[in-house]
């Protein structure tokens, strides 16, 4: 990767994709786009940056023969909870987005990186550790949109030769950038919760298993598998990576090794639980570990040290 262009930039996982690219690529070799510019003024400011909505491809083509890029981040997305009050919107932005990149790439020979989920998965899918290659029916708008994604990624790299490839991100799980509407937001508030009152009201079940991954760990694979041999890559669209599986009890009872206080009680929200009862416990990603050395840093109690001290010295 020479010249990157970032779409949906400041999100909670493209705020950090952007970061750690700017520090490794320099600031004059990303570029960044969203469709808004009154959040994470560092990042707006600290290198090219336009607003735009990633379903203008004709300005999203003009931007890639500007800056002459060569790989594209494409992370416009609605994410799942907030795709269920609105399906026909989170299919327009989901769909029309990617598409858009794609065809820009396409027209531009440039790579593509597509970010899927464990939402592509359904309640027929087996849910401990879920296959690589395995069942597929979401029950979600969400998850529809990113088989479907899978599908038009794959389509476009053999019909086209255009250089795609994805990963299949559990839960992401931040201390920068807010979550922005998905079914495992909880385990992102609960550390900010607990260091702000010690006690935690989670919208899911406390016996609700789901992979999660913390955000270092999933810079690094969205970085690792752009700049992987090609010529590795049998599955392209889109590689299971797992790092942790935990329920909010467990997830609480690694808290309280460290804030020894904090509780737990429940207020179960039944969008976001019957989204999550569909979705895998776990997760196999012996693809991602063989074609491209796919490995993880942090478990769970690792992150749990990590997130506690870094909102605790920020005074959150």
């Amino acid at each position: 990767m020479k010249n990157i262009l970032i779409i949906g930039s400041l999100g909670q996982l493209g705020s950090e994709i952007a970061l750690e690219c700017r520090k490794r690529y320099g600031d004059d070799h990303v570029v960044l786009t969203d469709i808004r510019n009154d959040v994470n003024k560092p990042l707006v400011e600290g290198g090219p940056f336009y607003l735009v909505d990633a379903r203008d491809g004709q300005s999203v083509d003009a931007i890639v023969k500007k800056h002459n890029i060569d790989t594209i981040y494409h992370l416009a997305a609605v994410l799942s909870a907030r795709a269920e009050k609105d399906p026909l919107n989170a299919w327009n932005l989901n769909m029309g987005g990617l598409i858009a990149s794609l065809e820009v790439a396409k027209a531009n020979g440039c790579a593509v990186f597509t970010p899927s989920s464990i939402g592509a998965f359904g309640p027929t899918t087996p849910k401990q550790y879920t296959p690589q290659d395995t069942i597929q029916r979401p029950t979600s708008i969400y998850g529809v949109t990113k088989v479907a994604g899978e599908l038009l990624c794959d389509y476009y790299y053999h019909k086209f030769d255009v250089d795609t490839r994805g990963i299949r991100f559990p839960g992401v799980i931040s201390n920068m950038t807010p979550p922005g509407g998905g079914t495992t937001d909880y385990a992102v508030e609960i550390y900010y919760e607990a260091v702000k009152s010690h006690h935690y009201t989670c919208f899911l079940r406390g016996d609700t298993y789901l992979d999660m991954i913390y955000m270092p760990d999933a810079v690094q694979a969205a970085i690792q598998i752009m700049e992987a041999n090609p010529a590795r890559l049998r599955h392209r669209n889109a590689f299971n990576i797992a790092a942790m599986s935990f329920c909010p009890e467990e997830q609480a009872a690694y808290i309280r090794t460290l804030i020894p206080d904090f509780t737990i009680s429940y207020d179960i929200d039944p969008v976001k639980q019957a989204i999550a009862d569909s979705w895998p416990d776990s997760l196999e990603d012996y693809a991602a570990r063989v074609e491209w050395d796919w490995k993880p840093r942090f478990d769970l109690a690792a992150m749990t040290a990590d997130m506690l001290t870094t909102i605790q010295r920020r005074g959150e």
